[in-house]
C-alpha cells in the first residue's frame, strides 16, 4: 500500500513539474488576443495565416489612427506605442510565414501578393503620421520602426515573388 501511494505521489509531482514545460512550448504572442492566436493556429495553409496576420495588422493600424484622432485621457502614449508594436509584430510574423513557406516550397503566391498589396496600403498611412502626426514625440521611435518594418516586408514580398516558382500550366489535350 505504501509503495502505491509513493508512486502516485511521485507521478503527480512529475506531472506538475512537466506541465509548465509543456505550456511554455507554445508561447502566446503578447500582441494577439487568445481568439486571434487560436485563429492563426487553426489556419490550415500559410496563405491563410498570412491573411490573418495582415488583417490583425490592419486592425491595429486602424485602432492607432482612432486613438490619435480621439485621444484617451488614460495611458494615451502607452496605447499608441502598444498598437504600433502590435502592428509591427503582425507584419513581421506575416513576413516570417512567407519565408518559412519559401523554405518549405509551399504554394504561397496568394500570401505574397497579399503582403505586397497590403503593405503598399499601410505605408502611406504610417508616413502621414511621421511627417505631421500629433504628439509625434510620444511614438516617433515605434512609428519609425513600423515604417521600416513595412518597407522591409514590402521589399521581401517583391523578392519572394521572384523566388516562388510559377503556377503549373495546364495543357488541354
Amino acid at each position: 500500500m505504501k509503495c502505491k501511494s509513493t508512486a502516485l505521489l511521485w507521478a503527480s509531482g512529475l506531472f506538475w513539474t512537466v506541465l509548465p514545460i509543456c505550456t511554455a512550448a507554445a508561447p502566446q504572442k503578447d500582441y494577439l488576443s487568445a481568439l486571434e492566436a487560436d485563429k492563426i493556429r487553426d489556419a490550415e495553409t500559410p496563405n491563410e495565416r498570412i491573411r490573418l496576420f495582415l488583417t490583425f495588422a490592419e486592425d491595429r493600424l486602424k485602432k492607432f489612427q482612432y486613438e490619435i484622432e480621439h485621444p484617451s485621457s488614460n495611458h494615451h502614449g502607452e496605447m499608441l506605442n502598444a498598437l504600433l508594436n502590435a502592428y509591427i509584430g503582425c507584419v513581421d510574423d506575416a513576413a516570417d510565414t512567407i519565408q518559412l513557406g519559401i523554405e518549405k516550397q509551399e504554394d504561397i503566391r496568394k500570401g505574397i501578393d497579399l503582403m505586397a498589396s497590403r503593405t503598399k496600403e499601410f505605408l502611406p498611412i504610417l508616413q502621414k503620421y511621421s511627417t505631421n502626426g500629433p504628439e509625434l514625440e510620444i511614438y516617433k521611435d515605434n512609428l519609425d520602426d513600423a515604417i521600416e518594418g513595412t518597407q522591409d516586408a514590402m521589399s521581401d514580398a517583391e523578392k519572394a515573388k521572384k523566388k516562388v516558382s510559377p503556377p503549373p500550366i495546364r495543357r488541354k489535350h
